[in-house]
């Protein structure tokens, strides 16, 4: 893939974002090594997109079971391709799971189903108001001591930390969309705290992204 940048497009099968998850791949790679299971364990992905990444990093995880989902149904059959192409058997095939539609949620009523949850890149291009719908979904389907990983660029207490996540903002926020936009980590914060989560650790990542891991107290 080339190196220059395309235009900025979120849409999950675009070139921008083919281009972002090519960058990013192996610092989230590393952080998983740290985070996730060391013994065997299921981990799901929110908002899997085109399943670059949890195609990308299934391989080096293969005592553990990765579980790909999206809102958007019309991704499944790239997630599925990725996964028999590189001849990924540790991913199951991908499901519907919608943030804001709880019935979505895996199995109604059956808690603590993952060891690990993590979502890449979503904050930026969906509203704030998602916050509560993730930490309500990570609360019912972690297990006692699992974690939830966000990655991506965000704002700290109001402020940017760079010029250049200032400058992206005003990207973001210059396409006419309401909801694009660096979003607060405070606000996240805030979401997780009313289901019983809290923010663990905020992992400074490259290109001024963050990672930011939440479990419960």
């Amino acid at each position: 893939m080339s190196d220059n940048k395309p235009p900025l497009d979120p849409h999950p099968l675009s070139e921008y974002v083919a281009w972002a998850g090519n960058r990013n791949r192996e610092p989230i790679l590393g952080v998983l090594k740290e985070k996730l299971p060391k013994a065997s364990g299921r981990v799901l992905e929110l908002a899997s997109g085109s399943g670059m990444h949890i195609n990308y990093f299934a391989p080096h995880f293969q005592h553990l079971h990765f579980h790909p989902s999206d809102k958007d149904k019309e991704v499944f059959d790239n997630i599925k391709k990725l996964s028999a192409d590189h001849a990924n058997d540790n991913i199951a095939d991908p499901v519907h799971l919608d943030l804001t539609d709880p019935r979505t949620w895996f199995n109604p009523g059956k808690s603590k189903t993952f060891d690990a949850i993590f979502c890449i890149n979503i904050f930026q291009v969906a509203p704030i108001s998602i916050a509560d719908g993730m930490m309500e979904c990570a609360s019912q389907l972690l297990s006692d001591d699992g974690i939830l990983l966000i990655y991506g660029p965000f704002k700290v207490e109001g402020g940017f930390t760079t010029d250049s996540n200032k400058e992206f903002h005003e990207t973001l926020s210059s396409a006419g969309v309401v909801e694009w936009g660096l979003k607060d980590v405070a606000d996240l914060r805030k979401a997780a705290e009313k289901y019983n989560m809290e923010l663990k650790e905020i992992i400074d990542m490259p290109a001024n992204n963050f990672s930011l891991v939440f479990g419960r107290p």
